[in-house]
């Protein structure tokens, strides 16, 4: 696999982790703030996040 569709690969998985793990949260603590478009901005942006912090040590390696 070539960097370019590594680097996808991995910002793609990592957004759809935390959105998995925002709709947890949402179904354990019934959350009334993620429902509709929010939980998938707030995953995009912590996906990113989890991407900046893990994913781009699996590339440089």
């Amino acid at each position: 696999m070539n960097n370019y569709a590594l680097k996808i690969w991995l910002f793609l998985s990592s957004f759809g982790i935390m959105f998995a793990v925002l709709s947890w949260i949402q179904d354990t603590f019934l959350t009334e703030w993620l429902l509709g478009y929010k939980k998938g901005i707030f995953a995009l942006i912590t996906g990113f996040i989890m991407y900046e912090c893990l994913a781009k040590k699996t590339i440089s390696k």
